[in-house]
């Protein structure tokens, strides 16, 4: 299936902000203030964190991930993390996610930093895009562990 997407970082698409967080807010149930917030910082700061990723099909956003210090868990030693990964469920198994994983790895490498760490419940969604299984953490307001990932 031919699909025709388009990656965006939310820091050269200043006028996306608010769509993002609105589409992040409805994905996550995270107040959208918190989006917001951050996705101000990604264009006002000068440091590689955080940053803001979305996927835009026909002009509507079907996918997006943040790159934050650290995602809700008990090991901020392991930062930045990856957070807030989705993709609509009518665009998954298409590659959507792993071409977004790929490019914000990149990215982020070019922003200087080269390793990223995700914390998640899936058990080998992540090791298909280069992902390797570090440790378990424990997120926030969480009674069993999570798996962390790191991508180098």
């Amino acid at each position: 299936m031919d699909i025709n997407y388009e990656i965006l970082k939310i820091r050269e698409n200043a006028g996306m902000i608010e769509e993002s967080a609105t589409w992040f807010n409805k994905m996550w149930g995270i107040p959208k203030q918190a989006y917001l917030d951050s996705m101000n910082d990604c264009i006002e700061g000068t440091n590689a964190v955080p940053q803001w990723y979305i996927t835009v099909m026909d002009r509507k956003i079907i996918g997006g991930l943040g790159v934050i210090e650290n995602d809700f868990h008990n090991r901020p030693d392991l930062s930045p993390n990856i957070c807030a990964v989705y993709v609509e469920e009518k665009h998954r198994g298409q590659g959507v996610a792993g071409a977004l994983l790929d490019f914000v790895v990149k990215d982020m490498r070019a922003l200087g930093v080269d390793t990223l760490y995700l914390l998640t419940d899936h058990t080998s969604f992540y090791e298909r895009y280069g992902w390797e299984f570090y440790c378990l953490a424990l997120g926030d307001g969480e009674e069993e562990m999570s798996r962390m990932y790191i991508h180098r």
